[in-house]
């Protein structure tokens, strides 16, 4: 085992610390808690055998010798978190989406040039399991040219106690019209198309018809859809619902290729199922945990079986060891800060656009700032 890292977890109390729910084999030393919920607070410091707490986090930051934070905090304060902690020489690992607007992206990826910290976001969906076997097929070219794909993230909060009422979710995820919360929709594909970027979206939706608890109608439209136009020229469609009556579905995927073409699971007791040409002389379905023996990559086997106590299917571990890799090593994360740019403007920029009737509109590359 390496040298430990100094960590900090700023929304410490609920998931910041859920992104360590395992640590058996993580090179982590957790320094320092921070959340603004005193009671939570307590009890997380002891769950995660943390040395100290804070209420606030710009405390922890100036008090406690940290190599990295985790940033489990609500969507609005990811952004000013994340920056806060760069300018202090902090790695950061943060919850999706990146920021909540365009100019909140330009300072966070200024931040990110100006000094040698890294970050990550902590895109878990990317690294699930499933997710993992398709990025190898596709690595190994059998699904031939990539040209479409889609992604839906269907999760009614308006009846569950745990998010309703949230006053952050309201405002920022049901609040807010447009794609507020594509990361886990996009991301997959966007992994899966290596090298492409979405340059243009156009969003629509599907009207109103729930209200909130105080009888408020919901500014989101019940369920938005996105088309995304890759720079190679192929298509992505990201469908996100929030509101909607109806069985969660929140990690559903299709793929297209030239030469093959994958669809996840929708409901329990079905199979993810794939069609790669090189593996059949018939256009037919097959299981792709029929493949996972040849393509699932080594982080996973190594840790599959801690990797099933950690959260989104796994993916938390995998994203924390990816992280750790990154810090200890001082290397780029996979899902450094431009690809994070990435997944996060395509939202920002839908939002504008339903606004504007569906107009398309350029999504601006970090790159270029």
């Amino acid at each position: 085992m390496g040298e430990r890292i100094a960590v900090g977890v700023i929304g410490a109390a609920g998931r910041g610390g859920n992104l360590l729910r395992v640590r058996d084999g993580l090179e982590v030393r957790v320094r320092a808690v921070c959340d603004v919920r005193a009671e939570p607070l307590a009890a997380a410091k002891r769950a995660l055998g943390a040395e100290e707490s804070f209420a606030d986090y710009r405390d922890m930051l100036a008090s406690v010798p940290l190599d990295a934070v985790i940033v489990g905090t609500p969507m609005p304060f990811h952004a000013e978190q994340a920056i806060a902690a760069l300018e202090c020489g902090v790695s950061v690992l943060s919850e999706v989406p990146a920021a909540v607007s365009i100019d909140e992206c330009r300072r966070l990826v200024a931040a990110c040039r100006a000094g040698s910290a890294a970050y990550m976001m902590a895109e878990n969906y990317l690294s699930m399991r499933q997710n993992q076997i398709v990025k190898e097929i596709v690595a190994a070219g059998l699904f031939g040219t990539v040209y479409f794909g889609d992604g839906e993230y269907l999760h009614e909060l308006r009846g569950a106690p745990q998010y309703n009422p949230t006053p952050w979710r309201r405002r920022w995820q049901q609040g807010i019209n447009g794609i507020t919360y594509g990361t886990h929709s996009l991301g997959p594909l966007l992994s899966w198309m290596p090298g492409d970027r979405v340059e243009r979206v156009a969003c629509a939706g599907t009207g109103h018809h729930y209200r909130d608890h105080r009888g408020r109608r919901y500014e989101a439209e019940d369920s938005s859809v996105m088309l995304g136009q890759m720079r190679s020229g192929g298509l992505v469609k990201i469908r996100v619902d929030m509101l909607s009556d109806r069985p969660h579905a929140t990690h559903n995927y299709q793929l297209q290729g030239t030469d093959g073409c994958y669809e996840s699971a929708r409901a329990d007791g079905e199979r993810d199922r794939i069609w790669v040409r090189a593996r059949s002389s018939k256009t037919e379905w097959r299981d792709l945990e029929e493949l996972a023996d040849e393509f699932l990559p080594a982080r996973w086997r190594r840790w599959e079986e801690a990797a099933r106590g950690a959260g989104h299917g796994g993916g938390d571990l995998i994203q924390m060891l990816d992280f750790v890799d990154a810090v200890r090593d001082g290397t780029e994360p996979e899902l450094g800060i431009d690809a994070a740019m990435d997944m996060t403007l395509p939202g920002l920029v839908s939002q504008r656009s339903i606004e504007q009737g569906g107009a398309w509109l350029e999504v601006p590359d970090s790159r270029d700032w």
